[in-house]
């Protein structure tokens, strides 16, 4: 199999507020190129945590590996810069190689929707491949509504815009959060096909959030589950297991 586009091991982050302690453990987690890895669970067992790890924007506590590899499979060695604090070398990561679908869609309002799919690679430094844009737009069924404003779209367009918008860059891996949330079973399914589809075709490595087991079961490759304790009256603790469905 390829080199994992992230891998880490013996992860734990610990959270506080108040008096209440939470703490999330994670044995192992890789995610592979073509890949779609759905997170599951209920509210506050840590989903979101993991994706804000994995995305690089909290820092673990404790962590034996962390690596993110990049196109030409060398690692970069992720538990090394959370403990230097080079935060300019995980920002190159996370603009270089990661692509982002908000739960909300996220598409900046003052900006046409052709502009919102241009802004990932306007700060990466690249122009727009206008030929792979009108290909995905097209494959999503969004090709009309290029030069609208996101506010004359429906839910389900913006949250198509949105995976355009994460894909048009050229990412190796999408982090989704929640992405189907804002809409109906049909939109819902079509979209998750919608990415499925093109990490096959792209490549690319997906990580989704969901709390609709039904929808993701049959399209992933691997599930993340949570188990939670109660291990005190302040202290809850949960841990999180991958496991490989196909």
């Amino acid at each position: 199999m390829a080199t994992p586009m992230v891998y880490l091991e013996n992860l734990t982050k610990t959270r506080s507020q108040s008096e209440s302690v939470f703490e999330l453990q994670v044995s192992s987690f890789a995610v592979y190129p073509g890949q779609l890895i759905a997170v599951i669970g209920e509210s506050g067992c840590g989903k979101s945590t993991l994706l804000d790890l994995v995305a690089l924007v909290m820092a673990p506590t404790r962590v034996a590996k962390f690596q993110v590899s990049s196109s030409t499979g060398t690692p970069h060695d992720v538990a090394k810069l959370w403990e230097q604090g080079d935060e300019s070398k995980l920002a190159r990561l996370r603009r270089d190689h990661f692509g982002y679908v908000l739960q909300t869609g996220g598409l900046l309002p003052f900006l046409t929707v052709r502009h919102n799919i241009g802004l990932p690679g306007r700060v990466k430094g690249m122009g727009t491949d206008e030929k792979r844009l009108h290909s995905l737009a097209k494959r999503l069924g969004v090709a009309h509504c290029l030069d609208r404003m996101p506010i004359s779209l429906s839910i389900g367009q913006r949250q198509r815009v949105a995976i355009l918008r994460a894909l048009a860059h050229q990412p190796q891996l999408v982090l989704a959060d929640e992405p189907t949330a804002s809409v109906d079973k049909a939109r819902a399914r079509s979209i998750m096909e919608d990415m499925h589809t093109l990490a096959r075709e792209e490549g690319v490595a997906v990580v989704v959030v969901t709390h609709d087991v039904d929808l993701i079961y049959e399209r992933a490759d691997a599930i993340c589950s949570f188990e939670t304790t109660q291990v005190s009256e302040q202290v809850s603790l949960s841990v999180c297991q991958q496991e490989q469905v196909k």
